[in-house]
């Protein structure tokens, strides 16, 4: 399982370029090898004046999330995988996926 910050896939008029969210500090967030996270698209659905999307939140399982950013989580997976070979890390899934299942 594995998230972006920003969607990874393009939804013309719901995820893309032209989305909102809230205003991203130049050093964060970053991934856990304290590396600069590549920004994704974001919803077109963010609002500065609606509480929902700016009211804190403490987050108990995940870090350096923000309330009103996109997130896309996934659980890539494949029954064409090949597990254990180079094959299993390919485009456009650069981090892994699962396969066989």
């Amino acid at each position: 399982v594995h998230w972006h910050m920003g969607t990874e896939h393009y939804s013309l008029g719901e995820y893309d370029e032209n989305g909102g969210g809230p205003q991203r500090s130049q050093d964060q967030p970053t991934a856990p090898d304290n590396q600069r996270v590549r920004p994704g698209y974001r919803c077109h659905h963010f609002d500065k004046n609606d509480r929902r999307f700016t009211t804190p939140y403490l987050w108990q399982h995940c870090i350096n999330m923000q309330v009103g950013e996109t997130y896309e989580v996934h659980w890539p997976h494949s029954a064409a995988g090949a597990c254990g070979t180079f094959n299993q890390y390919q485009t456009p899934f650069y981090d892994g996926m699962f396969c066989n299942l």
